[in-house]
């Protein structure tokens, strides 16, 4: 700062101290820079902050009536040129509803709506939409459906005393030194959990079908892996005094439903002869 600049500073805090409402107001009676953009200020703020976030995904509204239209909006960071956004949808009974890929505008938004209707929406509660982009960025947001059927169907209630619930699925079991209090199937690990309370250690034997899930290649104990013997979709293991649950991985689970499986199947295939061609692209150029 040059001598000159520092006297008009001076000049500047001594009319501040000696005058500080006239100059205050005198500010103050200054018209904004953009009458007619009330609000940009803040969007431009808020673009700016979304774009140091991976991806970020947001809804019109939280509570939605079934047969409703969800309005989805995202946003991502870096652009990947080709890659789009892949959505899932998972409904309260941790089944998948919905999945499709919504292509990226250029500015990294990115946005599609959902019509919830029909049977894969016609539980009340919950619904988890998933969204992930490339691999490791993924985000989810939360949205509620009412006015349909509740989670407690007739589906829970139809399995016998032999099986147990696990969605609208009953899995078939026999279990000495214990019992089974529930079961869950987790789409996105693509396994099967089964709740069970023992205070001597015994052995549990479940034959879930093909329809709940397949292609069992691993059983967790209360998380650890656990030495069972796995023929087909019958598996038997043994579990520890005061075991909690019983999982089982499969490579893919299909809880209800065939088409989205169908269809869940199809876009990962696509995605993996995409995400090889460009490597195999990227690789050809560096020579």
């Amino acid at each position: 700062m040059n001598v000159r600049n520092m006297y008009a500073l001076a000049a500047l805090v001594a009319l501040a101290g000696t005058a500080s409402v006239p100059v205050l107001a005198q500010f103050e009676e200054l018209p904004p820079a953009c009458p007619d953009c009330e609000g940009d200020v803040r969007d431009l703020a808020l673009m700016d902050r979304l774009r140091d976030v991976p991806i970020t995904v947001w809804s019109d509204k939280t509570m939605y009536g079934h047969d409703s239209t969800i309005t989805v909006n995202g946003q991502v960071a870096h652009v990947k040129p080709g890659t789009p956004v892949t959505l899932r949808v998972i409904s309260p009974l941790n089944n998948l509803v919905s999945v499709e890929q919504i292509d990226v505008n250029s500015d990294g938004s990115f946005a599609t709506d959902l019509r919830a209707s029909g049977d894969l929406w016609k539980y009340d509660g919950t619904y988890t939409i998933r969204v992930q982009y490339g691999q490791g960025i993924d985000d989810k947001l939360l949205i509620s459906l009412d006015g349909g059927i509740t989670g407690d169907g007739d589906s829970r209630s139809a399995c016998s005393s032999s099986e147990v619930a696990a969605g609208d699925q009953c899995i078939p079991f026999r279990i000495m030194g214990g019992d089974v209090t529930g079961a869950d199937i987790n789409v996105e690990d693509r396994s099967v959990t089964i709740r069970i309370s023992s205070s001597t250690g015994g052995e549990l034997i479940l034959s879930p079908s093909s329809d709940t899930i397949d292609g069992i290649y691993l059983v967790l104990v209360d998380g650890q892996e656990e030495d069972a013997d796995i023929d087909g979709n019958r598996v038997t293991v043994t579990f520890p005094a005061g075991a909690t649950e019983v999982e089982l991985v499969g490579t893919f689970v299909i809880p209800e439903f065939g088409t989205v499986a169908v269809l869940v199947l199809a876009v990962s295939i696509v995605s993996i002869i995409a995400v090889s061609a460009r490597s195999r692209f990227g690789i050809m150029r560096t020579y």
